[in-house]
């Protein structure tokens, strides 16, 4: 085009399935941690969920910058700020599922609805700030 780097729809949606695939795969760290340290040791809800989070981010880290985006940028660039999104989005996490919980809905329903809230924000954030193309 112009020389800038112009995602098609395809490629976006294919980027986005990588995505959401990377994120299974982390989010089955999430809750395996989640449910272990809630139900395996007696953690507080929101406690467990932040942990969780914390795995999770852990394994979509490596599997977003080597699957989904294809980055080049260095770690020492890209880490910080995807630790400052993971960082956000667990306290977040812990908010919700927190707050869902004191509501009286169930840990792991409570987990899911923040899971689907923080996910399209993570997206768009990782594509644009943490992992952008530099083509």
């Amino acid at each position: 085009m112009n020389g800038t780097c112009v995602m098609s729809a395809t490629s976006l949606r294919r980027q986005f399935l990588h995505f959401t695939s990377a994120g299974a795969v982390g989010t089955l760290a999430h809750y395996a941690t989640l449910i272990a340290l809630a139900s395996g040791f007696g953690v507080a809800a929101a406690w467990a969920a932040m942990a969780g989070a914390g795995v999770g981010a852990g394994v979509n880290y490596v599997l977003n910058r080597n699957f989904t985006f294809r980055s080049a940028r260095r770690h020492g660039e890209a880490l910080p700020r995807f630790l400052a999104l993971a960082a956000l989005g667990i306290a977040f996490n812990g908010a919700i599922v927190g707050g869902l919980v004191r509501l009286g809905s169930d840990y792991l329903i409570a987990q899911v609805v923040a899971t689907l809230l923080i996910l399209g924000i993570n997206f768009i954030v990782s594509r644009k700030w943490i992992f952008p193309k530099t083509h």
